[in-house]
């Protein structure tokens, strides 16, 4: 392989530091930016959907944030057909790569004292707290398809393989949560009971809803 010395003047660096580290944090280090693209994990959003999503963030900042992940390489802007005609923002292919690293790296804070696992969060985040917290043991040998019903959003989850694969929308699924995150929260890392008013609203098949709910869990926090 070949190297070169790349030099770019209109580049902001923060470290001299040829470490892939190191550059990673230069391109999504910025605070919002790592949560900019959880909130595409799942599919392109509008402006206006990002930011309902994120609490706190302006719209000047949601803006730069956007501009600057544009201009490296980790996302997209483009403009739906007809009827839609607006647009919305997606993460290139390059991008996409980056979600498993995110999914690591929440698992490893999640073990912290400090995370706060009722919070505020996003349907995208708690679609990728699914995908971070399953038992991969549990869900070796099971394919169960679950929907879930955000007021603003929904999900088709599917549990297989030792992994968990998200779509976002409509599709068959053998029963339905539907509620709000914090309730969903309650429900899966809770282990609240199916009819407890705190949690889910859970239709469909009970059993399999229960099984699919058993499959993940909070992680045991450091001493």
């Amino acid at each position: 392989m070949k190297l070169e010395n790349v030099t770019a003047s209109n580049s902001k660096r923060w470290y001299d530091d040829a470490c892939g580290t190191a550059l990673a944090l230069e391109i999504v280090g910025e605070r919002w930016a790592l949560l900019i693209m959880r909130e595409l994990a799942f599919g392109p959003r509008r402006f206006s959907e990002i930011k309902a999503n994120l609490p706190g963030i302006s719209a000047n900042v949601l803006t730069q944030r956007l501009q600057g992940l544009e201009g490296t390489g980790v996302l997209t802007r483009r403009t739906l057909p007809s009827p839609a005609n607006v647009q919305v923002y997606a993460l290139t292919d390059w991008g996409l790569e980056s979600l498993p690293l995110m999914r690591d790296l929440g698992r490893w804070a999640a073990r912290s004292p400090r995370h706060d696992p009722f919070a505020f969060m996003s349907p995208a985040s708690a679609m990728m707290s699914l995908q971070t917290l399953v038992d991969p043991a549990k869900a070796q040998d099971i394919d169960l398809a679950m929907a879930f019903r955000f007021p603003a959003d929904g999900f088709v989850v599917r549990a297989h393989e030792g992994r968990i694969d998200v779509i976002r929308g409509e599709g068959d699924a053998m029963a339905t949560f539907a509620g709000d995150t914090m309730q969903m929260r309650v429900t899966i890392y809770g282990k609240a009971p199916f009819g407890d008013p705190r949690g889910m609203e859970v239709t469909g098949d009970l059993a399999a809803a229960a099984t699919f709910a058993d499959l993940f869990r909070l992680p045991e926090k450091v001493a």
